[in-house]
């Protein structure tokens, strides 16, 4: 008989700890819808006490979940989990997921608590957790350097308190598989079935996704993860390695298997990818664009022959249709309105869907094939809902005689001003982002910059990456930008990151993320 296990995807919450990853609440509502679509078992949607935005976002998240539970992350704190209860108000399957380090260097240098302690913390903030919420989740921060017979008093000590799923993260990614699997097992057979055994494993030796494997081997009842193995430092497991693995190699796993939906696993990942800038390695297991690509002659003459002597799964079995042509410039608003569904934009509003057809005729009209990444990435680059201060009306480029690039751009404000202004730079992008420097009154720094072409061909669209402080005492900010024309791609890059400072510079805290 089968073995589900449960994929609880913390993209939006570890994931984001990814540094230049973070993202706006709209950003992270349509990430959720893709991921309730994929079939994630839990949304860990934010850290509801570490800001406003946090909040915010699972607030909308726990409104939008059809299928998923929401969760919210909390420290076994009160503050923390009224704060986590607060915004999982509206959740369908609300989920509090409470944590406190367990081994003996965090007791000791970061805690400042002795074990008894840490007991009793947990118990009490698991208690009051129950009080809100039916599902509590409890963590065991840095587990795979505890020891063990501590691990299991505080985990009786959790299970007494009502929390049904015990997570055991690797939290520093220290663990190896081999052992990892016994020690899983020891867990599970003193947990028995009083509660869900969890694994949360980073990736920091490169082993995040075999020690997950490795877990559920050893009895564990859910993985988390992230897309495209998203997250601090080295990053998380990867769902869709997890996933397919499962799928691929049922034989070594007793039949265990996700409720994943893998043909939405390419759209989760392009969608991720776009809305934060973090593009998958090229030769990503599963999601890169090499993942199905084939140049050596031998592997494409047998791949020509027969699929399956080169290939273990197919492109169509994650959802990839490649280089499908399906709109062009004569194409009306219901085809362009059916693709956006197959794409997963099907919560487009009016106003929202009226700007992305007009945007797309004109992008018709400029290039001659539409590809359905093109649609994809035209709809995340102008639908991230980021109130819009500054509009980049038109871009000039020149030289002046002394060989410098000059910049000239013209900006439309909210309130209706429209200001043109011209810089002379060191290279064109300087001369560029100078220009609006001058128009907005705002000075940035910029930390990075990336382009990537979109589909293929002369006459791809850009895709333009940049990461910008704007004041020192806040993180940098994000900005993409979408044209044919790479040097526009790079201004509305610029001036979207600005838009963004703007709206969430008052919003910003710095606090405690949490460590899983």
């Amino acid at each position: 008989m089968s073995r589900i296990i449960k994929i609880f995807d913390t993209t939006l919450r570890d994931g984001e700890q990814s540094p230049g990853a973070s993202m706006t609440t709209p950003e992270k509502a349509r990430i959720a819808r893709q991921l309730d679509k994929l079939g994630v078992d839990i949304i860990e949607a934010g850290f509801a006490i570490s800001s406003q935005g946090d909040f915010d976002a699972i607030r909308e998240i726990a409104d939008l979940a059809q299928n998923s539970a929401v969760c919210s992350l909390a420290r076994a704190a009160e503050k923390d989990i009224r704060r986590a209860a607060e915004a999982l108000q509206s959740a369908r399957k609300p989920r509090i997921h409470t944590f406190i380090a367990t081994s003996p260097i965090h007791m000791e240098y970061k805690l400042k608590m002795k074990p008894e302690e840490v007991v009793k913390r947990a118990g009490e903030a698991i208690r009051l957790a129950r009080s809100f919420v039916d599902d509590v989740e409890f963590s065991c921060e840095d587990a795979t350097r505890s020891e063990m017979p501590f691990l299991k008093e505080i985990l009786a000590a959790a299970i007494e308190a009502g929390a049904k799923t015990l997570n055991i993260p690797d939290t520093v990614g220290y663990a190896i598989p081999k052992d990892f699997e016994k020690f899983i097992a020891e867990i599970c057979s003193f947990v028995a079935d009083r509660a869900i055994v969890s694994v949360h494993c980073h990736n920091d030796l490169g082993l995040a996704t075999a020690n997950s494997l490795a877990a559920i081997l050893g009895g564990a009842g859910q993985v988390e993860c992230t897309i495209n193995g998203l997250g601090e430092r080295a990053g998380n497991a990867s769902l869709e390695e997890i996933a397919m693995t499962l799928r691929v190699r049922r034989d070594l796993f007793g039949g265990a298997d996700t409720g994943i939906n893998s043909k939405e696993i390419y759209a989760a990942s392009r969608l991720l990818a776009e809305t934060c800038g973090i593009e998958p390695q090229p030769n990503k297991a599963i999601v890169g664009k090499n993942a199905f690509s084939h140049e050596s002659g031998i592997h494409q003459d047998g791949v020509l022959k027969h699929r399956q002597t080169y290939e273990i799964m197919s492109a169509e079995d994650i959802g990839l249709d490649r280089n499908r042509l399906t709109l062009g410039k004569l194409s009306g608003s219901h085809a362009f309105k059916e693709k956006l569904k197959e794409l997963g934009f099907e919560e487009l509003g009016e106003e929202e869907f009226k700007k992305a057809f007009a945007q797309f005729k004109e992008l018709a009209d400029r290039k001659k094939t539409i590809y359905d990444e093109d649609v994809r990435s035209l709809i995340t680059s102008e639908s991230a809902n980021v109130p819009a201060e500054f509009t980049l009306e038109s871009l000039q480029l020149s030289d002046c005689s002394g060989g410098f690039p000059i910049g000239a751009v013209t900006i439309r404000r909210a309130n209706g001003e429209v200001k043109t202004d011209a810089a002379i730079g060191g290279g064109t992008m300087d001369a560029i982002f100078k220009a609006v420097d001058r128009v907005s009154g705002y000075s940035g720094q910029l930390m990075d910059y990336k382009v990537d072409a979109v589909s293929e061909g002369k006459d791809a669209l850009a895709r333009v990456t940049v990461k910008v402080i704007f004041d020192d005492s806040k993180p940098a900010v994000m900005g993409h930008g979408l044209d044919i024309d790479t040097m526009k791609a790079s201004a509305e890059a610029y001036v979207k990151s600005l838009n963004s400072y703007l709206a969430m510079k008052d919003r910003l805290k710095t606090k405690d993320r949490g460590g899983l």
